[in-house]
């Protein structure tokens, strides 16, 4: 139901709404009919209070009385138009498969007659036809890209045509080559990812025999041995029907599914995009950083300034002749205030960006498999994260036992293991003299006896041994022949049975660690098949008890059961343990339940309720008839057998509370302090069950151990939704708990007050929730905040949460590689995640942040000094610079400084992981603002303004002499505007300041077309550049130092 019920906003986007709510009832569309909630304020907008749930249902109505007509369609109508016919569109073009019976004909293909998709993994965007298309959609959906190619294209019409074409055409072939390359690379690499997965091989069988085939998702048919037991690491689902049953749901085996024991024989049934996996996950799309698109914003403004600047020219020009052909003229004139050397460093700031994260060996087995975002790590506020595999290792060990009135942790073990191997001592002399006596067991058990108080090593007994049967653990043997695995097939003969050979198969970890700690004090499970298991007694003395029924975990019920009879004695037990919540009421009264599963909670254990209920022959027998019965029927069957199943459930004897650790990844809780400290909010996503999810939460300190948690209770309409959002908004810095359920009926009706007062919690856990619901999550938080989310996780049931967010991060776990290959980053341990974005996410930002704007000024400074040379010399569209020296100026003269500002560095990566607290200023984007951006053009309206006045105010006679004076200060003045933006030096910089003058000077000898080569080996030439460079740079190297010393940034106090 979570998957099919879409989080659309009510009051924001009542199309999409109305369009789910026509197309499928649900149970939300059922009025409430008896809450005046008007009685109940919440805390929200006015607007928002009236549209109530009356509103929402004549939504689609209220839209059809939307005036029409000409006016309308010119005020906008025209945009509404356009919007509708692109969703039906998308809508058809996107409009799912309809879904039919699927026949599959077994040694027969050629019957098939639908085609069916093929089984492959695919996380590519392009494919041959679509990369060139689009990449250049991608590029010239930018205003910047767009703007240089229209001004290339008027450079073929001969009015317009200002200095050569190869100044226009190399600049922005050369950023398109760059980016395509790199669009290239990154598509490369996602192709072999791709068909390492999809080369994985499973054997087919065939007429001919056996032939290897690729994975996929296979249904049961039949099993090759009676002992096949399949475990689903995820979804707990019941696989093992007779082979005459029909198949169900139930039978399926899904991807990371373990058989535990013997073969299996299946029919491939779905394949490639129609798996559950794939399913899951969403398409995959081209994610656009924050600081693009302010950039975008801002290379925007300068256009709108450089359409103002070039009318201005022509109107005091007086619109004399073909004024409109001028003023296109100047436009093209000025372009360089634009950049286009702007993208094509950005682009390869970001790719060193990338090999800088991948070559950090703090940080091993790193990769960037998204190169166009790495700045969005420096810029993050939420922090969206899976529990299981992510936070945990998913390995869980047995910590606590209390039986009461004893409480028995790690260090006192020991004592359970004596009192055990007592315990069966006596047992198994009991049964030897009874064995002497008679020969063959009583199969009917004898009335229990009446009440007396056990002693601690009898109850000891009891409880470890019903926590050795009750669960679906299969122990497995690896076949090995002369020391090599063997195939499944090999004969018993074959298996060595040894303790050392024994590992564990279950489909939930929480079973197989309570079975590891029976084995550590002494009782062990050897052997389990469909009908029966055998445990090992410290003695090594085999006791086999028959499986008669098994009752196994569900969401809904917290607890499974299993009902066994003791080979040696016929006992009939009833054993069944759960959450403490559904075991209260079924065990006996008892005063400490409640109170030590608090306490156990607290220390952020996962605990169980152990209890048993002896059963005699008859009572048995009338159960079991009972139960055969409401199995057979055919209306409400399943209300029938847990009926059934409860009418045990009464009286039950409690034997002990068991408290599990799930083992926290490594430095998960100084990373996630470290990660608050920066002002990340973290939300904790997980399928879980809530118990499970809040005792993790407190472990791993995503919650403080002082810090209050509000546990959101199930809601079903809008009415309960209602008073718990007030109950919830009286909470003040409290941690919130709520399940998938729940948070959809909130999101349904108070979608935008739901938001707001769970941003402002400290810590979200959300449990049950879907693969859907997480992505959901994902998109609220960035439609409400307008602030950057990460999600990270590391199973396939986490690719659509990671796809969705701003910035995906994948750890490659024990749940493959689905979510490590769909994601931006791919890190191998939770703890990598904060250098990743303190350090590397930091300097990203910071450096792309400095390079764009050093970029921008690079275009402003010389479109000043064109334009006071044609204000000067009678407002003419001529260029002040030609050809090569255009070219040179943005490429081998001043590209190699201003680049190697990503090597830039303003503290040490140490001091920035010991202070996150300057991570925080990030998030408010004062690196680059307008502010910053209107600094950097009174600089360069500053600095153009000397170089081109003091050009003219020194020039001699010839015209030349002020193209080189004025471009030789103007190179000195770039290469020293870099050293003043530079705050940590690196050797490459300095390399690279050397290299550029080198170049420069050395290609004086090949300028005699611009300058004049006896006049620049004067000293006459050398002073004036001298002094013209000095008054441009002086005044802001006076300024930076004055700043620094009355008013430091944070950074240099940390530095200092």
């Amino acid at each position: 139901m979570a998957d099919s019920i879409p989080l659309n906003p009510v009051r924001k986007n009542s199309r999409k709404t109305a369009y789910y709510n026509a197309g499928r009832p649900t149970r939300y569309q059922i009025e409430d009919e008896s809450s005046n909630l008007d009685e109940m304020p919440l805390m929200m907008s006015e607007e928002a209070f009236e549209n109530d749930e009356s509103d929402y249902q004549t939504l689609p109505r209220a839209r059809g009385s939307q005036r029409t007509g000409l006016g309308w369609f010119l005020c906008g109508g025209w945009k509404v138009l356009c919007t509708s016919c692109c969703e039906c569109l998308v809508h058809t073009c996107r409009r799912k498969k309809e879904l039919k019976v699927r026949t599959v004909w077994l040694g027969h293909p050629e019957k098939c007659e639908e085609k069916y998709p093929k089984n492959a993994i695919k996380n590519q965007k392009y494919n041959i036809v679509t990369f060139v298309p689009g990449v250049l959609y991608q590029q010239f959906k930018f205003f910047l890209n767009l703007y240089f190619l229209v001004v290339a294209c008027s450079q073929f019409v001969p009015s317009l045509k200002i200095g050569y074409l190869y100044t226009y055409w190399a600049p922005l072939g050369f950023v398109l080559a760059v980016t395509m390359v790199r669009e290239a690379v990154d598509e490369v690499r996602r192709c072999r990812r791709d068909k390492e997965m999809n080369s994985q091989l499973y054997s087919k069988l065939t007429v001919r025999g056996k032939v290897q085939v690729k994975s996929s998702d296979i249904q049961i048919t039949m099993k090759s041995k009676q002992t096949g037991l399949m475990y689903d690491l995820c979804p707990q689902e019941d696989c093992d029907p007779p082979i005459h049953e029909s198949l169900s749901i139930e039978n399926t085996l899904w991807a990371s599914t373990v058989v535990a024991s013997g073969t299996v024989i299946g029919v491939v049934i779905y394949t490639g995009k129609e798996m559950r996996s794939v399913l899951n996950t969403s398409q995959s799309k081209n994610k656009v950083g924050l600081l693009d698109l302010e950039l975008n914003r801002l290379t925007k403004a300068l256009f709108l300034a450089q359409v103002v600047l070039s009318v201005v020219m022509v109107t005091l020009q007086g619109f004399l002749g073909p004024w409109f052909r001028n003023l296109f003229r100047f436009v093209v004139l000025f372009s360089y205030i634009i950049p286009i050397s702007l993208r094509v460093n950005l682009d390869m700031g970001k790719s060193a960006y990338g090999w800088m994260i991948m070559k950090d060996e703090n940080i091993p087995g790193t990769v960037v498999r998204t190169s166009t975002i790495p700045e969005e790590l420096g810029r993050l506020v939420y922090l969206l994260t899976d529990k299981t595999g992510t936070l945990t290792q998913n390995e869980m060990v047995f910590k606590r036992l209390h039986l009461g009135t004893v409480s028995y942790g790690m260090d006192t073990m020991d004592e359970i293991q004596s009192h055990i191997i007592q315990s069966y001592a006596q047992v198994s002399s009991v049964q030897s003299n009874g064995n002497s006596a008679s020969s063959t067991p009583s199969c009917k058990s004898q009335p229990p006896a009446p009440k007396v108080r056990k002693s601690v090593s009898s109850r000891i007994h009891e409880a470890v041994k019903a926590i050795a049967l009750c669960h679906n653990v299969t122990p497995v043997y690896e076949s090995c022949v002369n020391g090599a695995s063997t195939e499944p097939e090999s004969t018993e003969a074959d298996q060595d049975f040894s303790d050392d050979n024994r590992t564990y198969q279950a489909s939930s970890p929480d079973d197989v660690a309570l079975v590891r700690w029976t084995e550590s004090v002494g009782l062990t499970l050897v052997n389990r098949d469909l009908t029966s298991l055998q445990l090992k007694t410290p003695a090594g003395h085999i006791l086999t008890y028959y499986i008669l029924q098994i009752f196994p975990f569900t969401s809904e019920s917290k607890r499974m059961g299993i009902i066994v009879r003791e080979e040696a004695t016929g006992d009939i037990t009833f054993y069944m343990k759960g959450a403490d919540v559904a075991m209260a009421s079924i065990v006996q009264y008892n005063d400490w339940l409640e109170e030590e599963c608090g306490n156990m909670a607290r220390e952020g254990l996962r605990t169980l309720v152990v209890a048993k209920k002896s059963l005699t022959e008859e009572q048995y027998q009338d159960f079991e008839s009972r139960y055969n019965q409401a199995k057979l029927s055919i209306h409400d069957r399943a209300l029938k057998v847990a009926a059934v199943v409860e009418s045990l459930e009464r009286e039950m004897e409690l034997l002990c509370l068991t408290g599990v650790e799930d083992q926290l990844q490594a430095d998960v809780r100084p990373t996630l302090e470290l990660l608050r400290n920066a002002g990340i909010k973290i939300w904790m996503l997980t399928g879980d069950k809530l118990e499970t999810a809040t005792c993790i939460a407190k472990s791993s300190h995503l919650v403080s151990r002082n810090q209050d948690i509000h546990v959101f209770k199930p809601v079903s309409n809008r009415g309960e939704a209602h008073l718990e959002l007030n109950a919830f908004r009286r909470k003040h810095d409290c941690a919130l708990v709520i399940s998938g359920d729940s948070l959809e009926v909130c999101l349904r009706y108070y979608e935008h007050e739901f938001v707001e007062l769970a941003c402002q919690c400290p810590a979200v856990v959300c449990c049950r929730c879907s693969p859907t619901q997480k992505a959901q999550i994902v998109r609220l938080l960035q439609q409400h905040t307008d602030n950057r989310t990460c999600a990270i996780g590391d199973g396939g049931n986490d690719v659509s949460m990671i796809q969705a967010a701003d910035c995906g991060i994948g750890i490659e776990g024990k749940e493959g590689k689905q979510a490590s290959l769909a994601a931006d980053f791919s890190i191998t341990q939770f703890k990598h995640i904060g250098r990743l974005l303190m350090v590397h996410g930091r300097n990203s930002y910071k450096r792309s942040a400095a390079l764009g704007q050093f970029v921008m000024h690079r275009g402003m400074i010389i479109s000043t000094m064109q334009a006071v040379f044609s204000s000067i010399f009678y407002f003419a569209s001529v260029p002040l610079y030609q050809g090569f020296l255009m070219v040179g100026y943005a490429t081998i003269y001043t590209m190699f400084p201003v680049f190697s500002l990503v090597l830039d560095q303003d503290v040490k990566p140490e001091m920035a992981l010991l202070y996150p607290e300057l991570y925080k200023d990030l998030t408010k984007g004062r690196s680059l603002s307008f502010k910053t951006f209107l600094i950097w053009v009174l600089i360069s309206v500053y600095q153009g303004g000397i170089l081109m006045y003091g050009a003219l105010v020194l020039f001699d006679q010839e015209f030349v002499h002020v193209v080189a004076i004025s471009f030789t200060a103007l190179i000195l003045t770039e290469l020293l505007m870099v050293a003043l933006t530079v705050r940590t030096w690196h050797w490459l910089m300095v390399v690279a300041e050397l290299i550029s003058l080198g170049c420069y000077l050395a290609s004086l000898a090949f300028l005699n077309e611009y300058f004049d080569l006896s006049f620049i080996t004067t000293w006459v030439f050398l002073w004036k550049v001298c002094v013209i460079t000095l008054v441009s740079c002086l005044p802001l190297y006076i300024i930076k130092y004055l700043k620094r010393k009355f008013s430091p940034p944070s950074y240099s106090k940390l530095s200092s």
